[in-house]
Formats: C-alpha cells, structure tokens, sequence
C-alpha cells in the first residue's frame, strides 16, 4: 500500500478504514483482557482512523480531488 493517505484512492480509503477500525477494536479487545505489548497503538490507530475520515470528508466538500 502507498506511504502517504493523501495518494490513495477513495477505494483504498475505505478499505483502509474498515481495516483500520477492525485492528482498533481487537487492540481495544486485547487490552481489556490481557497486558498489551504498545499501549500506544491504541490511541495511534484512532488518530488514523480521524486521519482517513478528515480526507473523506474534505473528499465530499470538493477541498481535495480524490486520485481515482
């Protein structure tokens, strides 16, 4: 997948969003019931998940043109 969110298409957005949010919830899962190895990625993966929402958005209301 492309380094920079800003080069995906509005697709790879998506898809990237609902893997994203799946990851998010079995971390949140994982640290409810056991130790967690980084207690970081939790809050890094919810700031991806606004990162991604924030382009859509911006997507919708013409600011940015999507790549496909």
């Amino acid at each position: 997948m492309k380094g920079k969110l800003e080069e995906l298409t509005m697709d790879e957005l998506n898809k990237s969003l609902s893997d994203t949010k799946v990851e998010l919830r079995k971390e949140r899962f994982r640290a409810v019931t056991s130790k967690v190895d980084n207690p970081k990625k939790i809050k890094n993966l919810k700031k991806h998940v606004a990162r991604i929402l924030t382009l859509k958005r911006e997507f919708d209301l013409g600011i940015r043109k999507p790549r496909g």
